[in-house]
């Protein structure tokens, strides 16, 4: 039943092939073809800034005040691309190779490849639209080390890589804007599909200003609206980022792939207590320069700074010497988590452990010593020196971690623990970025297709602005030059009507409760199952205790939750209660995902399913798949099962030692 659509030939020709064969669209019949855009990120501000450049009619969507108050501008380490430019080894080839070993071998190896092709496309494209990349002396383009690899590939702009690649993304999109080829809807959230006939032909907003239901027609609708992190309630996603409009799209009928493949991100500021609604992510640019460790007595008491060398811990070197802090963030989480929990963690939580800088800053100071001629620079000043280097490079990051935390990461190691970050499940897409409806696409963090159980870090950025420059602006048309013929749908056909309806339904419903409880306490009731349950380690006792309270819990939700205000007005806190029982649905597909897959592969660590050493001990005979769930009402979901094939990397052991 699931057709991949991955082009027949050898990998490396897979895509060019595709490209050159592929139906197209002239330039009169794009002006009569209408797309709809939802999400203002990476996917979804490069997508619409191109489709609208190539001639079609887009409607772009975000919930939002502005398109460039997208989540990805909170990514902060880098974009990877296969450039080589520092002469270490780097191709096309290994950045496939890396990603899919990386993803635990559960990606398609068409996609990958592909993304990896594309990669190098994009750092030119956001040169050429004024990124600030870094640079190193002579004015190349700079490149530091991220998780997973042994080769620098990662660009980055400081410690502001994603706000800055989504200034020139949304520098493209405002220029259709102006030009009249993309019309913006800030403070709009998606609230359904509208399928005609079988294909997605439009999509129910809300305006989040007026309350105003709308209805919007579109030949193709595009779902770019980031991933689900936010189940867990504290995680380092942005409030606002939900799951609805890409679970509105799979109760429409378009199938959720891998849903419990979730990314803990290693490097974060630890929990500091219940009243906290969100966690900060410190950057994995840091551990490219930064060395982690605990002490290796149980409890100590000690500040950092008075544990000597001999006394301390550097445990992901000592366990995995082959990458050392550099190892991807699915190993470098369990590591801390393990430490941690052996009584080995620091801080008044003692669920931390330390990330110090103290070495770069001095190997920094003595190089920058060297370049000066300085052959008799005291410590005082080699110390001072190399201070001023990681500002440079790393400065706004520990500037913001002094903020937070109130201590100088200059003077003393930062504290940090693993938290939930990105989702590398998503809606199924096949080669096309199609979901299982036609007319209906997901690009970016939306979809499931190319990290599979673990995202390297650097890759998110690389993936959304793949798909949105460089792959939907062949794929759609592909679909389109099929419906050059349809004429734009009125929005009183019964379908939009009935669209409409059904939203207006669970908005009166959700109005109409007048419970006890706010959103945020149904939301974190469920974070702390998910967390604790489905978090960075599962098994299928606790998976089994998850599924019912959360469906005690949703029950629970649509009996008792209060939600202040007006339904046609701003109303944030009907905002959240919409989002919040689309969590209430995900988090148990998430859990029955958990459960159902019978191994241990990157982001998903069921305990029973580990070796001596407590590493991931995958099944490829047995799970191998992408689970791919089709929804059947409350509750009830088909798992349907995409083989994956490996003809080039042939899965082995994943080791980093």
């Amino acid at each position: 039943m699931l057709n991949a659509k991955i082009p027949a030939g050898p990998l490396e020709t897979k895509w060019s092939k595709y490209k050159s064969t592929v139906k197209l669209v002239n330039p009169a019949n794009k002006r009569k073809l209408e797309i709809i855009v939802v999400g203002t990120g990476l996917a979804g501000a490069s997508a619409a800034a191109s489709l609208g450049e190539l001639g079609y009619k887009v409607k772009v969507f975000c919930f939002q005040d502005s398109a460039r108050r997208a989540h990805s501008i909170a990514a902060q380490g880098g974009i990877n691309a296969a450039k080589n430019y520092q002469n270490d080894g780097d191709s096309v080839f290994r950045l496939f190779y890396d990603t899919v070993k990386g993803g635990d071998y559960r990606a398609r190896e068409g996609n990958v490849y592909r993304l990896s092709e594309v990669s190098g496309n994009i750092i030119d494209q956001c040169v050429a639209q004024g990124v600030p990349f870094a640079r190193e002396y002579g004015g190349l383009l700079s490149n530091r080390s991220f998780g997973g690899t042994q080769v620098q590939r990662t660009f980055y702009a400081a410690g502001q890589t994603g706000q800055q690649l989504l200034l020139g993304a949304y520098s493209a999109l405002e220029r259709q804007v102006a030009l009249g080829t993309v019309k913006q809807y800030t403070r709009h959230e998606m609230l359904e599909v509208v399928k005609i006939d079988g294909k997605a032909r439009g999509i129910i907003a809300r305006n989040l200003t007026t309350g105003k239901l709308e209805r919007h027609f579109g030949h193709a609708v595009l779902i770019c609206s980031g991933g689900y992190g936010n189940v867990f309630f504290l995680s380092t996603n942005a409030m606002g980022s939900n799951v609805t409009a890409a679970w509105k799209a799979h109760k429409a009928g378009a199938f959720f792939g891998n849903p419990c493949f979730t990314q803990i991100h290693p490097t974060c500021i630890p929990v500091s207590g219940d009243h906290q609604s969100k966690l900060t992510l410190m950057s994995e640019s840091l551990r490219n320069d930064g060395r982690i460790w605990v002490p290796k007595k149980k409890d100590d008491p000690r500040k950092a700074t008075d544990i000597p060398e001999e006394e301390r811990d550097y445990y992901l070197e000592r366990r995995y010497p082959a990458f050392g802090n550099l190892v991807p963030r699915d190993v470098a989480s369990r590591a801390a988590k393990e430490r941690c929990d052996a009584g080995f963690g620091v801080g008044a939580s003692k669920m931390a452990v330390y990330l110090d800088y103290a070495d770069a800053i001095k190997r920094y100071g003595t190089i920058e010593a060297g370049k000066r001629g300085e052959e008799n620079a005291s410590e005082d000043e080699i110390i001072k020196m190399g201070k001023s280097v990681v500002a440079e490079k790393y400065g706004n990051l520990f500037d913001m971690y002094a903020k937070i935390t109130g201590e100088n990461p200059y003077e003393t190691p930062m504290r940090i623990y693993p938290a939930v970050h990105y989702t590398m499940g998503g809606l199924w897409v096949d080669y096309e970025l199609m979901t299982t409806v036609p007319g209906l696409y997901a690009l970016g963090e939306a979809n499931f297709s190319d990290h599979g159980a673990n995202r390297l870090g650097a890759s998110a950025l690389m993936q959304g602005l793949a798909d949105g420059y460089f792959v939907i602006p062949y794929t759609i048309g592909n679909y389109l030059a099929d419906d050059i013929h349809t004429k734009a749908i009125p929005t009183d056909h019964p379908a939009f009507v009935e669209a409409e309806n059904k939203v207006k339904g669970t908005l009166d419903t959700l109005m109409n409760i007048k419970g006890k409880h706010s959103v945020d306490h149904f939301h974190k009731a469920l974070g702390k199952i998910m967390w604790d349950k489905c978090g960075m380690a599962r098994n299928a006792k606790g998976l089994e205790e998850a599924i019912r309270e959360i469906q005690a819990l949703r029950e629970e939700f649509w009996k008792d939750v209060r939600i202040p205000g007006e339904q046609n007005e701003l109303n944030p806190e009907l905002e959240k209660a919409g989002r919040v029982a689309d969590f209430l649905e995900l988090g148990e597909l998430m859990c029955r995902d958990a459960l159902q897959r019978n191994e241990s592969c990157g982001g998903h660590f069921r305990e029973e399913y580990q070796d001596a050493e407590g590493e991931a001990k995958r099944d490829d005979e047995n799970f191998a798949f992408v689970a791919a769930w089709e929804y059947k009402g409350p509750s009830n979901f088909d798992l349907h099962k995409e083989k994956l094939e490996f003809e080039i990397v042939h899965p082995t052991q994943r080791s980093y030692k």
